[in-house]
């Protein structure tokens, strides 16, 4: 794992593990950055590298090194099979929501719907119905305080 490897087939293990796909950081925390090889075996071929070994010229170290056509073929292996595994997500979701499934689901939606309408609606009919109480409770009370006060009078 040298900055000028003479490996054509390169490195893409350190001795704290495997790197696989587009390394972000290293297993020291410091970040990953872009070099070009200057070996005669890999003239400018790209890899990344641990800019703690970049800076301190590190070489044979366990720090992350990887070329970057290596990282990008990672990432290539590892987007495919997840879209694999999305697809066959979908089929089996296809199969789950069949016709009877879906139309039950459907009218569990609609149910709901109607159900929180009637509910608006009841408790609307309540508030006004409250309002409406408390007019009457109050003309009750004016006109019995009217009919006392009138017996006071006479």
């Amino acid at each position: 794992m040298t900055n000028i490897s003479g490996a054509s087939s390169g490195s893409s293990t350190t001795r704290r593990g495997r790197v696989v796909g587009v390394p972000m950081v290293c297993w020291c925390g410091a970040e990953i950055v872009g070099k070009i090889s200057k070996s005669d075996p890999n003239p400018y071929r790209r890899y990344f590298r641990c800019a703690f070994a970049v800076s301190n010229k590190l070489m044979d170290d366990n720090h992350v090194f990887k070329w970057v056509d290596e990282a990008l073929l990672n990432e290539v292996d590892r987007l495919s099979s997840e879209a694999k595994r999305l697809e066959q997500m979908v089929r089996e979701s296809e199969i789950v929501f069949d016709g009877a499934e879906y139309e039950k689901m459907v009218f569990d939606k609609v149910l709901m719907k109607v159900e929180e309408e009637i509910f608006q609606k009841v408790e609307s009919v309540v508030s006004e119905s409250q309002r409406y109480m408390k007019k009457l409770m109050i003309g009750g009370i004016v006109v019995c305080m009217i009919v006392v006060g009138l017996g006071n009078v006479i």
